[in-house]
């Protein structure tokens, strides 16, 4: 009784430590920190869990394996964490949240075998009169969320990282929905068989889970992947919820409840910074080859180029550059260059700061966290709403690798596929200096009208090598 006492005291404070480490994820500066208190707590979960459970007077057996199973974890995720490129940050949170996915359908899989095998020593009755009603949509929901949240993360991980393309096919979303159907039918047509049949139908549901992931994702543009992550997040924490319930585990349904809520909400914020309906996200073509809109008149339209000394002499005489990050840089990997030109233009007495949309690169975030990886200040990096009340005051805006996030567009043309979402408002500024490998269209497929600006002068090339030449034209200048 002590030690059910003892682990239920260690379940509220690792619950405890969840919310507050989540609390301070909502800030780069608490990041870190926030990290580590979810992680003590989680720590205390596991092993309190090991050595205080019990269960009809039994603890947890085969701790040997166990914690073979931990060691072999732990360093495995511990060498890819610390090999991981941040340019392919995204795809690895891909990944890792596919691997929860994976151990809620993996538990639901266990949980069904072991009641099948209780059940089945009533030959001729229903599976319904073998297990609760409650126990089983716990196990059949965390059996389709897991396959989902697992085989969608994959996709989305093998995207990210370029090894898979983007596919639609005419009547994909209908397939998709008959998916859906037969899912909820499996799950129906299984608990309602005889116990010979439910294993079928059980698998049968198990397939097609895992089929509805896989074509779920495969169609979703790059530029709705950080919403499409988002929304993968949330699935993985409410598939390890049902877990907790089929344990009855606190601390389990706490965290898995946790993670869906914060994925949830994250994934509304998201669609609402791009001004769309998770369904139009979901179903809709944005991130494809769309060529309507502002793009049908894109050939027609001049640009103009900018050297990189007059770039230099540009920026060496402003008072205020802010600088916009897009995936240009993370793909470059041009962060540290970057910090490096903000160092050179203060030391030069002009005020640097740079300007992140909430979708800007892959994953929520994703520029906050490469920026913070080349040591820029906090203070340095606004908000969308901070940085549009502050362009008018700014001499230069200089734009590395970022597209939709700042083409006026999406609030002049209604025609466009982007029309509507909130964007940075750089057009505002004095000048405006593009840095791009070419004038190929971002993933809304559109052109952009800001590069035809009489303002506007684009800067091509990679972002590395023109931000290393860039600073040894500041240093001369």
């Amino acid at each position: 009784m002590m030690q059910q006492h003892l682990l239920t005291l260690l379940y509220l404070i690792a619950s405890v430590t969840f919310i507050i480490g989540l609390k301070m994820l909502s800030h780069p500066a608490s990041a870190r920190k926030g990290n580590q208190v979810a992680a003590l707590g989680m720590t205390l979960a596991i092993f309190g869990t090991i050595f205080l459970y019990e269960d009809a007077g039994m603890g947890i057996q085969n701790k040997g394996f166990i914690f073979v199973a931990l060691a072999v974890g732990t360093v495995v995720g511990w060498m890819i964490a610390k090999k991981v490129k941040m340019t392919a940050m995204p795809e690895m949170v891909s990944l890792f949240n596919g691997m929860g996915g994976a151990c809620a359908m993996l538990i639901a899989l266990i949980e069904f075998n072991h009641l099948n095998h209780v059940a089945q020593q009533n030959p001729g009755t229903t599976f319904s009169e073998s297990v609760p009603g409650g126990f089983y949509l716990a196990i059949v929901a965390g059996l389709i969320i897991g396959s989902v949240s697992f085989a969608g993360s994959i996709i989305a991980y093998l995207k990210l990282s370029g090894k898979q393309k983007d596919i639609s096919f005419k009547g994909q979303h209908i397939l998709n929905i008959a998916f859906l159907v037969l899912v909820v039918a499996g799950a129906v047509w299984c608990y309602n068989a005889g116990v010979q049949q439910a294993a079928m139908y059980f698998y049968g549901t198990l397939v097609i889970s895992l089929l509805y992931g896989v074509f779920f994702v495969l169609p979703i543009g790059g530029a709705d992947m950080p919403v499409v992550i988002s929304l993968l997040n949330s699935f993985t924490g409410v598939a390890a919820a049902t877990g907790g319930f089929m344990y009855d585990n606190k601390v389990m349904l706490t965290g898995g409840i946790l993670v869906g809520a914060a994925g949830t909400l994250l994934t509304m914020l998201m669609c609402k910074a791009m001004n769309r309906s998770l369904l139009n996200v979901v179903i809709g073509s944005f991130g494809g080859n769309t060529t309507n809109g502002s793009a049908a008149s894109g050939g027609a339209q001049h640009y103009k180029e900018i050297s990189l000394s007059d770039t230099a002499m540009v920026m060496n005489y402003a008072n205020k550059v802010m600088i916009v990050p897009g995936y240009g840089l993370a793909v470059a990997q041009a962060q540290h260059t970057c910090h490096e030109l903000e160092n050179l233009l203060i030391a030069k007495g002009v005020e640097v700061k740079y300007a992140i949309h909430p979708v800007a690169g892959r994953m929520p975030g994703h520029m906050n966290v490469l920026l913070a990886e080349a040591d820029v200040p906090y203070d340095k990096l606004l908000e969308m709403e901070q940085a549009n009340d502050e362009f008018k005051t700014c001499d230069v805006v200089l734009i590395l690798g970022a597209n939709d996030v700042v083409n006026p567009a999406a609030k002049t043309d209604p025609a466009s596929p982007i029309y509507g979402m909130p964007i940075l408002e750089v057009e505002l500024a004095k000048t405006v200096i593009v840095n791009k490998r070419s004038m190929k269209p971002g993933y809304a497929g559109i052109e952009n009208e800001l590069f035809f600006q009489p303002k506007t002068s684009m800067l091509f090339g990679d972002a590395k090598k023109v931000l290393q030449e860039l600073c040894n034209e500041v240093k001369q200048s």
